[in-house]
């Protein structure tokens, strides 16, 4: 079965528990580590959908056309990665307005996907479905099916569906990041801190039980989570936690995952 496999294309200082900083004067690491990024997918024959933070694609408009030129989707991140539900509705239209004006400028082709920061899409911001809609979306994945302090709607399908069932205003298609059902909760394991923190066993186990049962898998990474060299600064124990662990490992992990599974980008499932 093919899998999806996606890229939220930022930078380090663009999570949002390294809040709090100056990123206006820190290191930018990520051209050299989508580089890699790039290298891994070739090497595999898989492409994947990215989706772009407009702050880094108009700091380097070569990179998000070489990511278009080696066959890959790219989609939209907003622009400033800010949590949508720290935002009103019209603060919201303009970043994604400026966000897709970036991205469609630089690769000349229709952005119609999209993810919010940190999936900001819960149950206090599904208004911006409907803005997305008008805006000229057609695929949304922003929605996560598990509930924590930042993020998460937790009786959320975990399959493909259309985002009708939250506003009715809107008919794009959700694509869900995955989870595993164990005793009647749904079980992170496809990306960000919980693809860093489970063994590479226990990822491949979800994806084969989902795959058995005819549901393809959604899978993230960051191109900083694949540098045992971002620059660590100081946070709260717990998003420090949440922030750096296993870094060191993850660029060995995912290479071993995109060659043990098939993966597409989102376009290749509209």
């Amino acid at each position: 079965m093919n899998n999806i496999l996606c890229v939220d294309l930022e930078d380090w200082y663009n999570a949002n528990l390294a809040c709090g900083i100056d990123k206006s004067c820190q290191e930018s690491r990520v051209v050299d580590n989508t580089k890699i990024l790039l290298d891994i997918f070739k090497n595999a024959h898989v492409h994947c959908t990215f989706f772009v933070l407009g702050s880094v694609a108009e700091k380097f408009p070569e990179l998000i056309m070489r990511i278009k030129s080696e066959g890959h989707e790219i989609a939209s991140h907003g622009y400033a990665h800010q949590l949508i539900y720290t935002q009103t509705k019209e603060e919201f239209r303009e970043d994604i307005q400026k966000s897709k004006k970036i991205l469609e400028k630089i690769i000349n082709y229709p952005v119609e996907s999209y993810r919010a920061p940190s999936w900001s899409i819960r149950e206090d911001s599904f208004w911006a479905l409907e803005v997305l809609q008008e805006e000229g979306f057609k695929n949304d994945s922003s929605i996560f099916p598990f509930k924590n302090f930042l993020y998460g709607v937790s009786n959320a399908p975990r399959f493909i569906y259309s985002s009708k069932r939250y506003n009715s205003n809107s008919n794009l298609k959700e694509f869900p990041p995955s989870t595993i059902r164990f005793m009647g909760i749904n079980i992170p394991f496809s990306g960000g801190f919980y693809f860093r923190f489970l063994p590479s066993w226990f990822i491949s186990k979800c994806i084969k039980i989902n795959n058995k049962k005819g549901h393809e898998c959604i899978l993230y990474i960051h191109p900083w989570e694949i540098d045992s060299n971002t620059p660590r600064i100081k946070l709260p124990l717990k998003n420090r936690f949440i922030q750096y662990w296993g870094i060191k490992n993850c660029k060995n992990k995912l290479i071993k995952l995109v060659h043990s599974f098939n993966f597409v980008p989102m376009y290749e499932k509209y």
